[in-house]
């Protein structure tokens, strides 16, 4: 009995010493959070990246992942504290139906549309705007191609009649868990035209609006966990185009192109494009470097970018200003045009 006793004693000593480091453990993200938010917005007030022209925070909890705002009281104020000051700004301007760089930083969302990001309602967009105590200029959404190519309409006028832009970004995937290639659409079949008319009722649908939206394709093209990165369009091979570009990603350039020439031939000036990139590629190889994705000046209205810290408890910490350092150089070299903080966040 003694010997069992002194068991069970020890061992509840372990299930409170384990308990603790939990407990310090989640303190310690919370910190972190409530740290890298803080840090984010201390830059981008400081103006350290006077090309940063928009931010828009990715809003979410899927499958638990905590990026959202409120996933903490002290995230949450760090956040409201942060957006606060004045050179973060909400209302948008346009010029000939494009957006252009206001005086500030647009304040802007993804403001937790659901798993498939495309669950659009006025209540979430009310919601965020609630919990940050700051109105947003544009809602972001996935407009999944799935088994057809459609114009997301009814969003998109919820958004308009919330009194916000709405953000497309087209997102060519048969399926939303696709990771790897996707065989219907193909970068390939794009530039084929083999979904032309689809497209061009999209965009005749788009240039039908009396109001302005913004538009991405591809979106975080550079990154190896979407069917439309060069790995899965042609990798390092040279057989397609010219022979001093890299397949995967002329294949992609020529597919933005082609989206975009088949807009404005309809007459959807009213349209502002993105070229939206992650901050780091992957796989990290020359033919998948940001630069070799960019349809050029031409076609291309804003440059974008998602900055993450740690999205799961396990992953290494990096500070949104560590990351911008190495992104903002690539982004900057690549064009003149203003840049977007499309997607940043961080879990708890």
């Amino acid at each position: 009995m003694r010997v069992r006793s002194c068991y069970i004693y020890l061992l509840l000593i372990g299930v409170v010493l384990v308990s603790g480091l939990d407990s310090c453990k989640k303190q310690r993200l919370r910190r972190h959070k409530k740290k890298w938010i803080k840090n984010a917005f201390e830059a981008l007030s400081e103006n350290k990246y006077p090309r940063v022209k928009a931010i828009s925070w990715w809003n979410e909890n899927f499958d638990n992942s905590k990026l959202r705002i409120d996933a903490s009281k002290k995230s949450l104020k760090a956040y409201q504290k942060g957006v606060a000051n004045n050179i973060f700004i909400t209302a948008p301007v346009f010029l000939n139906g494009k957006l252009v760089a206001g005086d500030g930083i647009y304040h802007s969302a993804y403001p937790d549309f659901g798993g498939t990001e495309d669950v659009v309602t006025t209540e979430r967009i009310n919601e965020f705007e609630t919990l940050a105590k700051k109105d947003i200029v544009w809602a972001y959404f996935s407009n999944n191609w799935y088994n057809s190519i459609s114009f997301p309409s009814d969003a998109v006028s919820i958004i308009h009649n919330a009194g916000k832009v709405p953000f497309i970004r087209m997102m060519p995937r048969t399926n939303f868990d696709v990771g790897g290639p996707d065989e219907n659409y193909t970068m390939q079949k794009i530039i084929d035209g083999d979904f032309d008319a689809e497209l061009t009722q999209w965009a005749n649908d788009a240039a039908a609006l009396d109001y302005p939206i913004l538009v991405e394709f591809g979106t975080e093209v550079n990154g190896d966990w979407f069917p439309w990165n060069g790995s899965y369009n042609g990798a390092d091979e040279t057989s397609y185009g010219d022979a001093q570009k890299t397949d995967g990603q002329e294949r992609f350039v020529d597919a933005y192109r082609h989206i975009i020439d088949i807009c404005n031939t309809a007459g959807a000036d009213n349209i502002t494009w993105f070229f939206h990139v992650d901050a780091y590629s992957s796989p990290d190889v020359d033919w998948n470097d940001i630069a070799g994705y960019y349809p050029g000046d031409d076609y291309i209205d804003w440059l974008g970018v998602s900055v993450y810290g740690p999205q799961e408890p396990n992953e290494d910490y990096q500070s949104f200003t560590e990351i911008m350092d190495d992104v903002y150089p690539v982004l900057s070299s690549l064009s003149d045009k203003p840049i977007a903080v499309l997607e940043f966040a961080i879990t708890e």
